[in-house]
């Protein structure tokens, strides 16, 4: 998926466990089939999942959760995988990794959720005891949180080039409308709020219909609340919205913004991802479809 991207196989992963966690060595391994852009992922036994990212962009980001998913863990309402091990380059691998636990369960893709309007429930109140986080020296937004938490201009650039390579793929006028919809909101002056920042469905894990934990932080940064507000269009349907909006008690412009971060995020992958990585491009397609049709800016 990336042009920098390494080749991790079972006897790379085995190796690194066997030198660093050698009391893990003998449990049973195998590759994990996922929509995720970053990391090569293993479980290891029943209750373990072996994290090693795949190109230099996350390089940093077992580092960061093992800092501070412990101590976020006990203030948020969902679960989250507090790391088991970190592990460190070796045997040629060039980055640092990690061991989680691994949750019961499965992706929380739409036709696994009981309850649309209990999840955004449940989510809106994750994203809310993000954001009351009172823990100080959180990670600065920029590169290593993929611009999570920065001011949404930051991205007009980008976003026009993904508009213009996407050409009659997109519908580009009302794209190009909903965008600048967005830049027009005022920006967060407030002060920096926790953030996830990357709430799809393929970050958070379902079970018995339910939303039950949120996975890979690697956007982890502190910012402008409407990155995680995002999530909105990035992951609710239709129905479920003003659920979540009520809970989050974002205002006109948070909302503005937020839906102008899940558009971007969504107009910059699809051209990165449309080839290599088919099935998380149908989840942006979705989601620029969910924005184009929000009566917002449909007008």
């Amino acid at each position: 998926m990336h042009p920098d991207e390494i080749d991790i196989d079972e006897t790379l992963a085995r190796g690194l466990v066997r030198e660093q966690f050698p009391k893990w060595a003998d449990l049973p391994m195998r590759r994990i089939a996922s929509t995720g852009t970053d990391h090569a992922i293993y479980r290891l036994g029943a209750d373990k999942a072996l994290r090693l990212p795949r190109y230099p962009g996350p390089g940093l980001q077992a580092v960061v959760e093992a800092k501070w998913l412990p101590r976020l863990a006990p203030l948020l309402p969902l679960a989250v995988p507090i790391p088991l091990g970190t592990g460190v380059p070796s045997q040629g691998y060039p980055w640092h990794w990690s061991v989680h636990p691994w949750f019961d369960g499965e992706s929380a893709s739409p036709k696994r959720i009981a309850d649309p309007r209990q999840a955004a429930d449940d989510l809106g109140r994750f994203v809310v005891a993000m954001r009351n986080v009172d823990l100080p020296g959180g990670p600065t937004p920029g590169p290593d949180s993929s611009g999570r938490g920065t001011p949404l201009s930051r991205r007009d650039s980008e976003v026009r080039g993904a508009i213009a390579a996407l050409g009659d793929e997109i519908e580009s006028a009302p794209a190009l409308t909903a965008w600048e919809h967005a830049l027009g909101a005022p920006p967060w002056t407030g002060p920096a709020v926790w953030l996830h920042g990357d709430l799809h469905e393929g970050n958070l894990i379902a079970r018995q219909g339910r939303l039950t934990a949120v996975i890979d932080f690697g956007t982890l940064a502190m910012g402008d609340p409407a990155c995680d507000v995002m999530t909105a269009w990035l992951y609710l349907p239709d129905e479920a919205r003003e659920t979540f909006r009520n809970v989050v008690a974002a205002d006109d412009a948070t909302w503005a913004r937020a839906r102008g971060w899940a558009l971007s995020v969504a107009l910059i992958a699809l051209p990165y991802y449309r080839s290599t990585n088919p099935r998380f491009a149908d989840v942006v397609r979705r989601v620029i479809r969910r924005v184009l049709e929000d009566r917002e800016v449909a007008r």
